[in-house]
């Protein structure tokens, strides 16, 4: 089972509902060096989705993170759960865990005093955003900026993973809050060539110029 102080670098978001192949765009940035796939299908988890994405999660060594559904996070043996405002679980960290054991909770904030909550709760990683306008999420609220994420990120003990509008060129400002990850949805799903950009994303992060082998 992944440990939560493996939760580092690029944090990449496959969306069932977001019309590009949720397996493709995995293994691209496992291939590239990603470190943690999460699976976010808000009209259900495809069982067959789910299971080649624990597959290719196992067979990379990487974390594989389950969007919203707790149960479905069992049921497909993932590495652990996030968890919004309204999922079930989202105000009972204590009885998920109980349910999964030593597996990973991540519940999204937006605040200090919900990533405050967040850790107090039991929590091992909050999720905040969104830094920048994005499109992936309609309702996810007024962006909060580099200074508002280095504020919670500073405010919080938990890892703090990043999210909402994150590109190529904001990962550097991104990581310099404070943050241990940097979540990314559209920055590949949209991408022409999804291996190529998510290795510059890793590259990146890590402060270094991208190779990409093909």
């Amino acid at each position: 089972m992944t440990n939560v102080s493996s939760l580092r670098g690029i944090y990449a978001i496959v969306d069932q509902d977001a019309g590009a192949d949720p397996i493709a765009i995995a293994e691209a940035a496992l291939r590239a060096g990603v470190g943690i796939v999460q699976y976010r299908a808000k009209s259900g988890a495809v069982p067959g989705v789910a299971r080649a994405l624990r597959e290719l999660t196992r067979r990379a060594d990487a974390a594989f993170i389950v969007n919203d559904d707790w149960r479905a996070a069992l049921q497909y043996d993932a590495d652990g759960v996030h968890l919004g405002p309204g999922d079930p679980g989202f105000d009972d960290v204590p009885g998920v865990r109980r349910a999964l054991g030593g597996r990973i909770v991540g519940l999204s904030c937006g605040t200090v005093e919900e990533a405050r909550t967040a850790a107090e709760g039991g929590a091992d990683y909050a999720g905040v955003g969104p830094v920048f306008a994005t499109a992936s999420k309609p309702d996810a609220g007024a962006p909060l900026g580099l200074a508002g994420l280095a504020e919670i990120a500073a405010a919080t003990t938990l890892p703090v993973a990043a999210i909402g509008g994150i590109g190529l060129a904001s990962i550097a400002g991104v990581r310099a809050s404070g943050v241990a990850m940097a979540a990314v949805i559209s920055a590949l799903a949209g991408a022409a060539d999804p291996r190529a950009a998510a290795a510059e994303l890793v590259a990146a992060w890590n402060g270094r110029v991208a190779e990409v082998r093909r």
